[in-house]
């Protein structure tokens, strides 16, 4: 009997050619892009250093785009986005020590928010590795260390046959279910050093399905089928595994009324009979949850901001499917089933029986109208009027970038996304910055839609400086600047806390000179001119800001 990959082990004749005399002058990095293009690469973000320049040089013997960003955080933010936007795992090119760790925090954010990214870092020279203090420039006692708790794996390389082998493992390891960051490390000499491997073909890493067990999807089947007020969280495992038509076949078949949470944004459409859209921040979708007799968690590890700050406390059956183990349970009890959402939900739909109930869009309209009531009772209108400007300015599919701001935090409740996979923010991790250089990555992995980025002027400083990468590039990218004068959301928290804030208050400049300074054109706009502006903005090709004074106000929590 013959395999198909005993037949790809066999050389042609050209190639064991082309094999036995590789071109001359190719070093290690020149491995490392050779396997990056083998495994179907075609763009990678970064930023050089000393240690890295093997990779570098190596790219311009390559076919592969790179796009360099300013700060080594801002790449790993434009790489997450790439990874978001096309489901394949964005390569990031990383130098020693001070690049590396300065990745940290969009890694963290990447690992929160299942997006496949593939750090590739520099090393010091294989001499100085195992902790000793040789004094090497950007010389850490332990640099795995520092990544190891925020990456899903680590790959450590220590001569020119590791190479392809150790980046195809990584590279399989982003893509397996759930998606995340991976962490590769190659010394200096190493990347450095000629080669006489041959030049990297094709790679297969293609990683294996999360595929659910039959006995517990039948368990779960039966449970939904003849439940009597059955509801279902989706989040954001099921916008990462395509799976979103699963999820409106599935809540039809069963009548079973559904709300996403903020990562989950765009994974059932908002004005579906069955939907309670987002509002997870509000009790009254808290309590309706909690009175389902069986309740599907689909792609959501129910954490904070997904449990209405850990309020929720379900009094029925918990159905919970999650690629990651590690979640399973980890809140509340449950029926958990470990895979993939795309599969679990085609299970689903395959072994369920048809369920009927004629009140669920009734009490679903209850459910939103009382959550309407209660934001109509509050000052709101401002609020309620920029979201909506927003929505309408912003083309259907174009995709949105959020920062942690107070616009943001609004949207995640309020925006409707309209499709799947389009509305991002930093709620995973929950660091500030992300929304400008996540935009431009998104920007680079698809040129023929606009991007939206949105930022508090607080945000907003820490990627002033990839208005030049915009810039450089061409990026269809407008940014959305709300300046209300500090860390708006935080200046809340602790007036409510504390009675007065600390640390809250920033000078900033004026952002339509600085854009400007830039050669990005740049537009100071009001609340009733938002819509317009941004939609102009919107509709100009390449980058642009446009600058929002107001000062927003959050709506009352309902978890205190």
């Amino acid at each position: 009997m013959t395999h198909d990959h005993d037949l790809v082990l066999r050389p042609t004749p050209a190639q064991t050619e082309a094999a036995l005399n590789p071109p001359p002058g190719r070093t290690g990095g020149d491995l490392v892009i050779e396997t990056l293009t083998g495994l179907g690469a075609t763009t990678v973000f970064g930023l050089p250093g000393q240690h890295a320049l093997g990779m570098f040089d190596a790219l311009r013997r390559s076919s592969l785009r790179y796009v360099g960003l300013r700060v080594e955080n801002n790449a790993g933010f434009a790489a997450d986005a790439y990874g978001r936007v096309t489901g394949e795992a964005a390569p990031l090119l990383l130098s020693t020590g001070p690049g590396a760790l300065m990745s940290l925090a969009a890694l963290q954010e990447a690992a929160a928010a299942s997006a496949p990214v593939l750090a590739i870092g520099s090393q010091i020279p294989a001499a100085g590795l195992g902790g000793g203090r040789h004094g090497y420039l950007h010389e850490l006692r332990d640099q795995q260390a520092s990544f190891r708790d925020v990456v899903k794996s680590v790959h450590t390389v220590r001569t020119h046959s590791q190479i392809p082998s150790a980046i195809a493992a990584a590279w399989e390891s982003a893509l397996t279910a759930p998606h995340g960051p991976v962490w590769v490390e190659i010394p200096q000499d190493v990347l450095l050093a000629e080669t006489a491997l041959p030049v990297v073909t094709a790679m297969d890493a293609t990683p294996e399905d999360v595929v659910p067990r039959p006995e517990l999807t039948a368990v779960a089947a039966r449970l939904l089928s003849t439940a009597e007020r059955p509801a279902i969280i989706a989040g954001g495992g099921v916008v990462r595994s395509d799976a979103s038509g699963k999820l409106l076949a599935l809540a039809e078949k069963l009548d079973a009324p559904v709300v996403t949470t903020f990562g989950g944004k765009g994974a059932f459409p908002w004005e579906h009979p069955l939907s309670l859209q987002s509002w997870l921040e509000d009790r009254h979708t808290t309590d309706f949850l909690e009175d389902a007799d069986v309740l599907l968690v689909v792609g959501s590890g129910l954490g904070e901001l997904s449990s209405n700050y850990h309020t929720f406390a379900p009094r029925g059956r918990v159905i919970q499917i999650e690629a990651d183990a590690g979640k399973l349970e980890s809140n509340h009890p449950a029926l958990g089933i470990h895979a993939d959402a795309r599969l679990a939900l085609q299970a689903l739909l395959e072994t369920a029986e048809d369920r009927t109930d004629a009140t669920a869009p009734a009490r679903v309209r209850t459910v939103l109208d009382k959550v309407a009531d209660r934001l109509a009772a509050q000052d709101l209108a401002l609020e309620r009027q920029i979201v909506a400007s927003v929505r309408e300015a912003l083309p259907s599919r174009a995709p949105s970038f959020w920062d942690m701001t107070i616009l943001a935090y609004w949207a995640w409740s309020a925006f409707d996304a309209r499709h799947p996979n389009t509305m991002h923010s930093a709620q995973g991790a929950g660091g500030l910055g992300y929304g400008f250089p996540a935009a431009l990555g998104a920007a680079a992995a698809d040129p023929t839609t606009p991007v939206l980025a949105v930022s508090g002027d607080g945000g907003a400083m820490y990627s002033i400086a990839e208005l030049a990468t915009a810039k450089q590039y061409g990026f269809d990218v407008t940014w959305l600047i709300v300046d209300d004068g500090g860390y708006g959301i935080l200046r809340e928290y602790m007036t409510d806390a504390f009675g007065e804030a600390t640390g809250t208050e920033l000078a900033r400049p004026d952002f339509v000179a600085l854009a400007e300074s830039f050669g990005v054109p740049a537009v100071r706009t009001a609340p009733e001119t938002l819509t317009a502006d941004l939609a102009k903005a919107l509709a100009t090709p390449g980058p642009s800001v446009v600058v929002l004074p107001a000062l927003l106000k959050m709506f009352e929590p309902t978890h205190l």
